[in-house]
């Protein structure tokens, strides 16, 4: 009975320690990209994405929970610019309590901004470049992934926020190209 449980024992601590090994032989950054082409100029598009008051307009995650909270801080009273902050509460587990900073703009080219939600620390960027007569827009997401959990975590990032970053470009394609 002993052998069997010191097998046991030894075999549970194998896997533990391959799964540990395994989680630091994993990538410590997730990138999760999609694109989509806007029949409408950059400056439009730039205008929305900039401001993230207007967030509400177009994102998946605000669409999820209509009674979710929403306030704005930094330079100006919040108004769009390097430093404005949007943070939310939400019930929905699915978007849970977080807050997003902008961290640089270059006019009608790029916004870049800072994601803090569930203890998770992330980049958004979305980037302008012209295509043909429309515009691509680029959303991507970012973050570094310390530990082992969170590397492993990691590997769900593409099939976990890629949907939304989809559906949000669709959002924002109806917008943009309703307001031409």
């Amino acid at each position: 009975m002993r052998k069997v449980l010191l097998g046991i024992f030894y075999g549970l601590l194998g896997l533990f320690l391959i799964a540990v090994a395994g989680g630091y032989a994993l990538p410590g950054r997730a990138h999760v990209e999609r694109s989509a082409s806007i029949n409408a100029p950059a400056d439009k598009i730039y205008a929305i994405v900039s401001d993230l008051q207007r967030n509400k307009e177009w994102s998946p995650w605000t669409a999820m929970d209509p009674a979710i909270e929403l306030s704005y801080s930094g330079p100006n009273n919040g108004a769009a610019g390097v430093g404005q902050k949007m943070s939310w509460v939400s019930k929905n587990p699915q978007v849970g309590t977080g807050s997003q900073e902008v961290t640089e703009l270059v006019p009608n080219e790029r916004m870049v901004s800072a994601l803090e939600f569930s203890g998770t620390k992330a980049a958004a960027t979305f980037a302008l470049q012209p295509d043909g007569t429309a515009t691509k827009v680029v959303w991507s997401f970012d973050a570094t992934l310390s530990g082992v959990a969170e590397r492993w975590f990691g590997l769900l990032f593409d099939r976990l926020i890629g949907p939304d970053l989809e559906k949000g470009l669709v959002n924002l394609k109806t917008l943009a190209e309703a307001q031409g």
